[in-house]
């Protein structure tokens, strides 16, 4: 009634009667007061109510029966369906559509949220299957997460209250291998045929040709702000830093981590071919000294086309020594690659032994692990664990590169055997990598997405494993940030709510209403436009 109106019209008796919007608006009070008048039968006395200054009132009250029971009917209708959902609003509204959850200040009451322990720290949750999501109170105060509670054990007077029916509570994603260096210039410099090659030759031209400190600038804050939308808290980058190169995006990463503090948490690794560690140590020594000054990390690729030798055996010891001379960790390149030499991991683990590193050491892709015998690929795992290394999977990307022939279907999904390395008690993780740059010509460096696709790709459905952790607290380890990617009890209320119950619900759609919540309070998640980037083009 109070949207559209109707119309009885009953052509035996000429009788037709209009409502409109503008007699219903308004009065709402008086339309639920017909409810009750509906269920006892007061028909006449309930559209009284309702056509209150009609001047059609005495001539529905004197029309015939079907007439008045036709009326009474429909009216009936809406008007219960106007209670029902301003009851629906009134109980569920956070619910029913996410961004709506807008408490009135930093301190409030989640109720009836799901949480996994997995991802929980600091509250008296009880270990259950991975995936399993307890329904539990979470107590925000001042923006810092006051208390995890069984539901309706808590009296918080006072208090704002917001009923999520289940939904389930993520902590901010943690995304420990990206590139926002070179992220968003596939429009401008697409890769040729979709293969590495390609890729490498696209990048490295537009590089040369482009990538001056406005630009680096530029698209590193326009990829910043796509993954705090999403709701990523803690961000790892690899910036190339190739000749030139370095001494123009290191600058500028160190000046938008400034400007992000407080809102992501950045880390950089310097990322360049190995073998100038041997061939021009000057550089290498220069580049050391780049990533000490600005807090960056190790880095470099192992794999250039050529089977492990006594270069590149030279060149992960010096490598090793210069992190450790200067207390940095290491975050190399591994492996990316089908072909039967591409079997440098191993090497990296003996190099870790043989030198007694004791920084971290993450490796990256590692693809053709997958692809050896299972004799071989066991030696290498068990090698890995005892180095005490972490190994990083990039399924999206991996899966567009990988075994990718002009023609032909590929005959396998390029990715690292996460299971394996698992059980043997490495660390793993998966993350974004690549974001609309040849290397990848998708991607939003959405966590959430990364997970759901990374489910699909290695099956992380159908296991006893927690592979919920990979959003955040695992990437977080490696990132020494043990705080990072949990939701703490005593920390800051840095929260994604989503409306999935389960974790099947979770993984079959992007949810993108999820709100995300950063020190307590709703932020604006509206996504930059690609147009933004024109001028770069």
């Amino acid at each position: 009634l109070a949207q559209n109106g109707f119309q009885v019209l009953e052509t035996q008796h000429a009788l037709r009667l209009d409502i409109f919007r503008n007699d219903i608006v308004g009065r709402h009070a008086e339309l639920s007061g017909c409810n009750e008048q509906f269920r006892t039968g007061r028909h006449r006395d309930a559209m009284a109510v309702l056509c209150k200054g009609s001047t059609d009132t005495a001539r529905i009250e004197n029309s015939p029966a079907r007439i008045r029971h036709a009326f009474a009917s429909s009216a009936r209708n809406a008007t219960l369906a106007n209670d029902e959902r301003r009851d629906y609003n009134n109980r569920n509204n956070s619910n029913r559509d996410p961004s709506m959850l807008r408490p009135s200040g930093t301190s409030f009451l989640l109720a009836n949220a799901g949480v996994a322990s997995e991802l929980t720290t600091g509250a008296d949750i009880p270990a259950t299957a991975p995936g399993t999501f307890l329904v539990r109170d979470i107590i925000v105060e001042n923006g810092t997460i006051a208390a995890i509670t069984a539901p309706g054990t808590t009296h918080t007077p006072g208090i704002e209250r917001i009923d999520l029916r289940n939904g389930i509570v993520l902590p901010r994603f943690v995304d420990l291998h990206t590139h926002i260096d070179k992220g968003h210039i596939f429009a401008r410099s697409p890769n040729p045929d979709g293969t590495f090659l390609g890729a490498r030759t696209a990048v490295l031209e537009d590089r040369e040709r482009r990538w001056t400190a406005d630009d680096v600038r530029a698209r590193m804050n326009f990829s910043l702000r796509c993954a705090y939308a999403h709701g990523t808290s803690t961000l790892r980058t690899h910036i190339d830093s190739l000749g030139k190169q370095a001494a123009i995006s290191w600058p500028v990463f160190a000046e938008v981590r400034e400007a992000w503090r407080g809102r992501i948490d950045l880390q950089a690794v310097a990322l360049f071919p190995y073998d100038i560690i041997v061939d021009d140590e000057p550089q290498f020594r220069t580049l050391v000294a780049t990533v000490a000054k600005y807090g960056g990390v190790l880095g470099g690729l192992t794999f250039t086309g050529a089977a492990p030798d006594a270069k590149l055996h030279r060149a992960l010891d010096l490598l090793l020594q210069a992190a450790a001379a200067h207390g940095l960790d290491v975050d190399l390149h591994v492996d990316e690659s089908d072909s039967a030499d591409a079997r440098s991991l191993e090497a990296i683990a003996d190099a870790a032994l043989r030198n007694s590193f004791k920084g971290r050491i993450t490796a990256g892709h590692c693809c053709s692990l997958s692809l050896f015998s299972e004799a071989d690929r066991g030696r290498v795992i068990e090698k890995v664990g005892e180095a005490g290394m972490a190994v990083v999977s990039l399924p999206m990307c991996n899966m567009y590169l990988q075994d990718r022939q002009y023609g032909r279907t590929p005959r396998w999904r390029g990715i690292a055997p996460l299971h394996e390395l698992d059980k043997a008690g490495v660390t793993v993780a998966v993350a974004s990598d690549n974001t609309r740059d040849p290397f990848y010509a998708y991607g939003d460096l959405d966590m959430l997405e990364v997970f759901r696709e990374a489910t699909r790709i290695a099956h992380f459905d159908h296991s006893d494993r927690p592979w919920l952790r990979l959003i955040g607290p695992a990437s977080a380890s490696v990132m020494a940030l043990p705080d990072a990617g949990c939701i703490r009890v005593g920390g800051p209320a840095g929260l994604v709510v989503t409306r999935a119950r389960t974790l099947n619900e979770l993984l079959c759609r992007p949810w993108s209403d999820r709100v995300v919540l950063v020190r307590g309070e709703p932020i604006d998640r509206t996504l930059p436009a690609y147009s933004e980037l024109d001028a770069l083009s």
